[in-house]
């Protein structure tokens, strides 16, 4: 299909190498939509991604040589659409749905461009999307990696690193999902009330690591991937209004607002990181941290307690209302990770727990929790196990021990800006 056939094209094809990043770019940002539409369209949640794919490799192709459309996402549903009518052609399967679908795309095509395109009214698309990835015949590691690979947008090597698990691993459970899902034809709807419960779990975990591969993207020359904060932001206040009376849903979106609220502050000009003792906290953003801790409330009114989200909400609370890292009441946080380790122990929740240690009581106390950590050996390959065993080193005094552990960190780190900090540290230019 011509790129012509869907929507203006750029005037001139692009500079070298700009179509493919806008090929990368749209994906990112729209897979989760196209994909949506296209099982709905479709029927058939592996089929759609299969086509989706397909039509991505057609606008690396075309793109870079007559220019990126001016409706990019609805460009590759559109191309995705036709490739699934000529495909039943060709198995000759032209019955009135297909038919219908042909009748459809064109009464599309001939629409102006604008009205092709409208992402508020693909949000149920997206919430299917989700719920189907988080089928209960899935396990819970296949239900994550499938979801962030086609709502987040995410690459096999990037939802490697977030599960701390080899690429191989990844790839073979998202097509063992697919071929699992097809398998028990698995309807694309939101599940009704009294099925909600066992997948909300998986729902929210999802959501959860979207939203941390944003905050701290595990790959790539930039620190953060906001588009993909907006995006589980956006899901978890459409799961909130469906799901009121699930108190962790709340907390799950408070969570993400009140740490979203520091985006703003956490890279400087060049997009280089900034930690959170050097953040202008003038640039955090005040209405997220308005809107976090509403939501927080609204989790504790439901009067069921708190579980992992809250807590990590109320952790985020601390620092959003702190002054400074000096005002920051670090009892209360140790307090919280406590807590949280008893709900929902793991061993970053530990890591986290011994940073706050060294700001509440000291650096000797939190190193042995780390060095314990270390030990135990469950946290190897993770650079920010190094990273922090560096910083507190460093204020014991062991400056040489402390370049060795940032050397380390930095030899693990995935992404570009956090691996260039960390060997700034390893040499001593960086404090």
């Amino acid at each position: 299909m011509d790129a012509s056939e869907h929507g203006e094209t750029t005037p001139s094809a692009p500079e070298d190498g700009s179509a493919e990043r806008a090929v990368a770019a749209v994906w990112r940002i729209e897979s989760a939509r196209i994909v949506g539409t296209l099982t709905r369209t479709v029927g058939d949640f592996s089929l759609a991604e299969d086509l989706a794919q397909e039509a991505l490799v057609d606008a690396l192709r075309q793109w870079p040589e007559e220019g990126v459309p001016r409706n990019p996402g609805a460009w590759l549903t559109a191309v995705a659409k036709r490739k699934a009518i000529d495909g039943w052609r060709r198995a000759e399967r032209l019955d009135a749905r297909v038919a219908a679908l042909a009748h459809d795309l064109e009464q599309e095509q001939a629409a102006a461009p604008e009205l092709l395109w409208d992402p508020d009214a693909l949000d149920d698309d997206v919430l299917r999307l989700i719920f189907i990835a988080c089928h209960p015949v899935l396990s819970k590691e296949a239900q994550v990696a499938l979801t962030l690979r086609v709502v987040g947008g995410l690459s096999s090597e990037e939802i490697a690193r977030a599960f701390l698990v080899p690429t191989a691993t990844v790839q073979q459970r998202i097509v063992r999902a697919k071929k699992t899902l097809s398998a028990a034809n698995a309807p694309f709807e939101i599940p009704p009330r009294e099925e909600r419960a066992e997948r909300i779990g998986a729902v929210l975990g999802v959501l959860y690591l979207i939203f941390n591969e944003a905050h701290a993207a595990s790959s790539g020359p930039d620190w953060m991937r906001p588009e993909l904060s907006d995006e589980a932001i956006r899901l978890s206040r459409v799961l909130a209004a469906l799901m009121p009376r699930e108190p962790e849903v709340h907390g799950l979106l408070a969570l993400m607002e009140l740490t979203a609220a520091r985006f703003g502050a956490r890279v400087d000009r060049n997009g280089d990181p900034v930690l959170l003792a050097d953040q202008d906290r003038g640039r955090w953003d005040r209405g997220r941290i308005s809107r976090g801790r509403a939501s927080l409330a609204t989790a504790d009114g439901l009067g069921r307690g708190r579980g992992a989200y809250c807590l990590q909400a109320a952790i985020a609370e601390c620092h959003a209302v702190a002054s400074s890292v000096d005002d920051t009441d670090w009892d209360r946080i140790v307090l919280l990770y406590e807590a949280l380790g008893r709900i929902a122990p793991s061993p970053v929740v530990e890591l986290n727990r011994a940073a706050a240690v060294a700001m509440a009581t000291g650096p000797a106390s939190a190193l042995r929790i780390i060095d314990q950590l270390s030990a135990s050996g469950v946290l190897r390959g993770y650079h920010l196990l190094p990273a922090t065993r560096g910083e507190l080193l460093r204020r014991l005094g062991r400056e040489e021990e402390a370049r060795s552990e940032f050397a380390v960190a930095a030899s693990l780190a995935g992404n570009d800006r956090e691996r260039s900090l960390l060997e700034r540290k390893a040499s001593g230019a960086a404090s």
